[in-house]
């Protein structure tokens, strides 16, 4: 049977990873496909595709991202899968988005230096002025700096949402994310839909709503997933007739426990997953 992986992040975004070295993984775990879904961008996509024809890969790409849209007091993640990486009003709306995330980063930047860090924006992008930096950069920073030891201590003490140094960031709605990705010819999907920790019935109400704009997918298999979740996520799915999906969220060695492809050992996405999506929206594997 041929395995893909539909959620993995590069050096784009906050994962350590190029999107070549990507390539080199997927293909040498033996994966048929795998998705880059880098946070709200999709810069990466052509360094993939020249590796991909660089390296004479034999696997399939699917261009992505994922975007962070507003949810009451927090945020929730919209895979966009099969995106069009030169579609003019997506490529707009991320610089959008990430320019109000930039905003954010340069405020806790400050909150920060202001209680004697030594931490820049310069230093966080570690020579790559397209990364989309994320708390997971604040966080490496903080650890390769030896001003907390583990990742962990460093949102405990600086960067979780009840720290002094948190700056909230402003989301899209919702239905705009899913408008954007499907005017882009994606396929959206809810990523991780039991890592918001959601009541069964306020996980339902958000399902109805999203599924109502425009849904079209749910990542039932996840690298976090006991069997009980899998089970949970895909009566879902069912349920509110999305299709399923899955992923390692793979980011490199910002999360070093977890693999492309295989998660922590136990994941296996089928390849029946990527044909009934692509089907969808009429993309050619």
């Amino acid at each position: 049977m041929k395995y893909i992986d539909l959620h993995t992040h590069s050096n784009y975004s906050d994962g350590t990873c190029p999107p070549s070295v990507l390539v080199e993984k997927a293909v040498q775990k033996g994966l048929a496909a795998f998705a880059l879904t880098d946070h709200d961008t999709i810069a990466g996509t052509e360094d993939a595709i020249n590796a991909i024809k660089e390296q004479n890969a034999p696997i399939k790409f699917i261009p992505g991202t994922e975007l962070s849209v507003a949810y009451k007091d927090r945020d929730i993640h919209i895979v966009g899968l099969f995106i069009n990486h030169k579609n003019t009003a997506f490529k707009n709306a991320a610089k959008m988005i990430i320019k109000r995330r930039d905003d954010r980063n340069m405020e806790m930047v400050s909150n920060l230096h202001k209680a004697g860090v030594p931490i820049s924006m310069e230093a966080l992008m570690e020579g790559n002025p397209d990364t989309v930096v994320t708390r997971a950069h604040f966080a490496r920073f903080l650890v390769d700096n030896k001003i907390v030891s583990t990742p962990a201590e460093a949102f405990k003490k600086y960067l979780d949402t009840t720290t002094p140094y948190y700056v909230p960031r402003k989301y899209i709605e919702p239905e705009e994310g899913i408008e954007l990705i499907r005017n882009a010819g994606g396929v959206p999907v809810l990523a991780h839909p039991l890592h918001y920790k959601l009541k069964e019935t306020e996980l339902e109400k958000l399902i109805k709503r999203l599924t109502l704009s425009g849904l079209m997918g749910i990542e039932v298999l996840y690298y976090n997933h006991t069997e009980a979740d899998e089970i949970y996520a895909k009566k879902l799915a069912r349920k509110y007739n999305l299709l399923p999906s899955g992923g390692s969220d793979f980011h490199g060695s910002n999360k070093p426990a977890i693999d492309i492809g295989s998660g922590r050992g136990n994941l296996a996405v089928p390849y029946r997953y990527l044909e009934k999506l692509a089907e969808a929206c009429n993309y050619p594997l």
